[in-house]
């Protein structure tokens, strides 16, 4: 049964990562103010060469720094600074649907969830780069398969979250590759999360997407190959004990049948790189089981931050 509650009586922060977006910050400012007018809203500036504190402090933004270059740097620092019980955080490109602020939020505490993602629907053309787009879908797909999770849109950067997410999260990445982590946290601890489908417009002209397609593809994908091996280990590792069983096998099983034929070793390095390649299985297998037993143990202390924190709906 949903709890109906008024969003004035929570503590709202909008947090928005920023990096040259001069030309749109001052917009999304008053869109929040206009939409969630209880909120706080924060600029967090990420070394901007341009005048996006100047925009953001003259549409009643406030304003700090965050010198780390990269948009995780500016999350962590973000979750870190700011004391709320919800927190919105969005782009500072003028793309997302900001007045669907308020389903957002009401979605979160009315069902007693911890993080809401404004799930992308494109509604014009130039909103998505076709490399952009096409590594979206793959790597949503990547994280479906891993972690059994029906996913829309895995980078989205519009999200909203609950107080007991943003001071339990262990946020590690530097750049893009931060909703991501955001994502796979989510579905690895459990935490109840759902999307809603919101709008998604192109940037206003001038604007230009600091997202590299391949070079933070490559490290959003490299993001995900390390979540699975550190938050499902056993998985990760027996993989690769299988593939050097298999091919342990295809190079020994030769060599035992010709030492049954003549009795002899007539294949001295297939041998030696079979045994090798045996006991590599093992030892990935042995590896996979201890770090099995170490995620388990990172994830009850992750949990037990995480309880630290009453809920939304309960407050």
């Amino acid at each position: 049964m949903k709890i109906k509650t008024d969003i004035n009586k929570k503590k709202i922060a909008v947090i928005i990562p920023c990096y040259n977006e001069g030309i749109a910050i001052a917009q999304v400012v008053k869109d929040f103010k206009k939409y969630v007018p209880e909120a706080s809203i924060y600029v967090y500036d990420n070394n901007s060469t341009d005048d996006t504190v100047a925009k953001a402090k003259k549409a009643g933004a406030i304003v700090r720094t965050e010198k780390y270059q990269g948009k995780g740097n500016v999350v962590r620092r973000m979750f870190a600074d700011i004391d709320a019980d919800i927190y919105v955080m969005s782009d500072g490109d003028e793309t997302y649907d900001i007045k669907r602020t308020p389903d957002l939020i009401r979605e979160l505490i009315e069902n007693n969830l911890d993080m809401v993602v404004g799930a992308r629907k494109e509604v014009d053309l130039a909103a998505y780069r076709v490399g952009h787009r096409t590594g979206n879908i793959i790597l949503t797909k990547l994280v479906q398969k891993f972690f059994h999770k029906e996913l829309v849109d895995m980078l989205s950067g519009f999200r909203v979250f609950s107080r007991r997410f943003v001071k339990s999260f262990p946020a590690q990445s530097s750049g893009f590759e931060i909703e991501t982590e955001l994502t796979v946290h989510t579905l690895s601890s459990r935490i109840p999360m759902t999307e809603v489908e919101t709008d998604y417009f192109a940037r206003p002209l001038g604007s230009e997407s600091k997202l590299a397609t391949y070079k933070d593809g490559a490290r959003i994908l490299l993001m995900i190959v390390n979540l699975i091996k550190d938050e499902r280990p056993m998985l990760f590792f027996s993989s690769f004990a299988a593939l050097f069983f298999i091919l342990s096998l295809m190079l020994g099983v030769p060599v035992v049948e010709d030492f049954f034929e003549t009795h002899k070793v007539l294949r001295f390095p297939s041998a030696i790189l079979a045994m090798g390649l045996m006991l590599m299985s093992v030892i990935s297998l042995l590896v996979g089981l201890v770090l099995d037993s170490v995620s388990k143990s990172r994830k009850e202390v992750r949990r037990m931050a995480y309880l630290n924190y009453s809920s939304e709906g309960e407050n």
